[in-house]
């Protein structure tokens, strides 16, 4: 059957262009305006007046007056339903849930039932109010989760920095960015150099220095003095921006659930509608005692009970409560096929830069020979502070006061390090290139290091070195161990970084199978041969742009969206914006309540409805029953999917 859009306040059939939702129903903002809850406040007020004017047999409540109190009583919420169910019928559209509605509530009232007639409608209206506001929840949860944009632009003019927002700002104005914000806005850097984390954009672990006239790409991090840029792109292109539009079209992608449920609603009402016709003349022929009214009644409330509202409503509703409940945790699905398709993950793929690693340096291990500890990474630091180099930056975040150590006459030695003099003393500071252009032996035993390594000579004597390596996150071993847990076996990491640096992140993680030193192709080459097995249902999480063709490739492609580059954010069905790894679990554990809760929903309507249709062809059941098997089941399956929005994942 299908379903279109119903505003109680105001019919604008088909006709508000930002509603595109095939669920049929409107679910903007209108609904959370007390405005919107008025028709049905005047209908349930006059039907309960009218009940208790009827229970207590009121001498001058009958007749017209009756009729048209009822009548009354009936418009606020019915007309808006009768002139959509005629708009349908001008369209060709019999079988619309609005066609059925009008013709049981008026045949209710033809055959003088009617309060039964009014509440069959008040009720149809209060369940779509109460559908839109449980879908304005879980929209706005989204939309607020989203909101992580950069909210202001420091931009030249009139002779000085204004801060504007950054929708304000347009291509060719220049943009000052400080120490530690994001970049507001794609640009060329105007500044003589600058540094950023881009670990997200590029997949590389080492925040990239770029020089004057290069490219800086929104979302960066500036990590080194304050910059000034030159806008490339309007903010309406940024990533942030088309996140917000896929979220008002995530529901294009339907379930196969979902689908299956509105193709059979198709077939099932207009054979119920047969069907009730045939439950009013069809007893003629085999009945001594036929009274027409008394078989119409039937008929009546089997049209009533075979509108398949709960169904078509309660499936949508209950995968925008997963939506919701995913945006919640910080995880956004572009869709309902991806809930139900992340319950089918057998198999995990990962990068390792930014997604289990944080992308930036942190001395891993200081190892001093022949000095103290803390007077090595004095004069190390000494000479760290001449330069900008992010690994410098790492050293420098080591906890040692050194005020009394100065450097001066501090040398770049080009592709090999520093050299300088700190405290009378001769210090060099750099790769193993340096150390032996100097003569100085370096220990075997930093052969084995993997990680990026500083060494360190003072007077001409190898003094030690520092281990410099990229963080693991807080949440990632965690994560594998949660993977486990949740039945995802086969887990596999794939990396542009060395090999060797790939192998140790992965042991240290549990992760058995991994590669590194792999090029954009090869990744995908690496997955294409896992799809070869069709028992494979493949996840692939990553961040870089290198990431983008392997994402789109996966049954479920995963992107860090807090800092993801712009064409991973696109290409991915599935965005983590707190680039965490451990809310992949949560996405999966959430997908599967999402897909229980749909499937309670879809036995609780089936079950109901199969029940009071056949109690109703044998006039066992009054419209009041019919009401409950059509709109309170709809109301107890909205109750059902709103408590997804209440549950905690671990």
């Amino acid at each position: 059957m299908k379903k279109k859009k119903l505003n109680l306040k105001d019919i604008k059939p088909n006709s508000e262009k930002e509603h595109s939702h095939d669920d049929g129903h409107d679910h903007s903002g209108q609904t959370n305006n007390f405005k919107a809850y008025i028709p049905a406040i005047i209908s349930f007020t006059m039907l309960i007046i009218g009940i208790a004017l009827d229970y207590f047999n009121v001498a001058f409540f009958n007749d017209w007056l009756r009729i048209g109190w009822y009548g009354i009583a009936y418009l606020p919420v019915g007309f808006p339903v009768v002139k959509e169910g005629w708009e349908s019928i001008k369209k060709g559209d019999v079988f619309t849930e609005f066609f059925l509605m009008s013709i049981a509530t008026i045949g209710a009232f033809i055959i003088g039932e009617y309060p039964e007639g009014v509440a069959v409608m008040l009720f149809y209206a209060v369940g779509e109010l109460f559908q839109n506001a449980a879908v304005n929840r879980a929209k706005s949860n989204i939309k607020a989760l989203l909101d992580v944009r950069p909210n202001e632009a420091l931009v030249y003019r009139n002779d000085d920095y204004t801060s504007v927002s950054p929708e304000m700002v347009e291509i060719g104005e220049k943009v000052q960015v400080r120490v530690g914000e994001k970049v507001p806005l794609d640009g060329i850097l105007l500044s003589e150099k600058g540094s950023f984390n881009t670990a997200a954009l590029t997949g590389e672990s080492k925040p990239d220095t770029i020089a004057k006239g290069e490219k800086v790409f929104a979302g960066s991090i500036n990590m080194d003095g304050v910059i000034e840029i030159e806008t490339t792109k309007e903010f309406k292109d940024s990533s942030i921006a088309r996140i917000l539009d896929m979220v008002q079209n995530a529901t294009a992608r339907k379930s196969k659930t979902e689908l299956f449920i509105r193709k059979f609603a198709r077939v099932y009402t207009p054979i119920v509608v047969f069907l009730a016709i045939a439950v009013t003349f069809l007893p003629y022929f085999f009945v001594d005692d036929y009274v027409f009214r008394d078989w119409l009644y039937r008929a009546l409330i089997f049209l009533v009970i075979s509108c398949p509202c709960a169904l078509v409503i309660s499936i949508p509703l209950g995968y925008f409560g997963g939506l919701g409940a995913a945006s919640k945790n910080g995880i956004l699905f572009k869709g309902a096929s991806f809930l139900d398709a992340m319950t089918k993950i057998n198999t995990l793929v990962m990068d390792k830069t930014g997604t289990v690693t944080k992308g930036v340096f942190k001395i891993k291990e200081v190892k001093a020979i022949g000095w103290k500890e803390s007077d090595f990474m004095k004069y190390l630091m000494a000479i760290e502070e001449q330069s900008t180099h992010p690994i410098a930056k790492a050293i420098m975040e080591y906890k040692e006061d050194g005020e009394d150590f100065e450097a001066k006459d501090v040398s770049e030695i080009a592709g090999k390090g520093l050299k300088g003099i700190v405290n009378g003393k001769t210090i060099l500071v750099g790769n193993k290139a340096l150390m032996l252009a100097n003569n100085i032996d370096v220990p075997t035993e930093t052969d084995s290091i993997v990680e990026s390594i500083v060494l360190v000579a003072i007077d001409n004597k190898f003094a030690g070195y520092v281990v410099i390596a990229d963080e693991l996150k807080e949440d990632a071993k965690e994560t594998i161990t949660a993977l486990h847990k949740v039945g995802i076996k086969n887990i596999m990491m794939l990396s542009g970084d060395k090999d060797s640096i790939t192998q140790q992140v992965a042991r240290e993680l549990g992760i058995e199978n991994a590669k590194g030193g792999l090029l954009p192709e090869d990744k995908l080459n690496e997955v294409e041969i896992l799809k070869q097995n069709t028992n494979n249902k493949i996840a692939f999480i990553g961040d870089g742009i290198n990431d983008a063709p392997v994402l789109a490739a996966s049954d479920v492609g995963i992107a860090m969206g807090g800092l993801g580059s712009d064409v991973a954010i696109e290409t991915a069905d599935v965005i983590i914006q707190t680039d965490q790894p451990s809310k992949v679990v949560r996405a999966i554990k959430i997908g599967r309540s999402t897909r229980k809760i749909v499937w309670q929903n879809i036995g609780l309507a089936f079950g109901v409805k199969v029940i009071v249709l056949i109690l109703g062809a044998g006039g066992l059941a009054t419209m009041w029953e019919a009401v409950f098997a059509d709109v309170g089941v709809a109301l107890l399956a909205i109750l059902n999917a709103v408590r997804l929005q209440k549950m905690q994942w671990k």
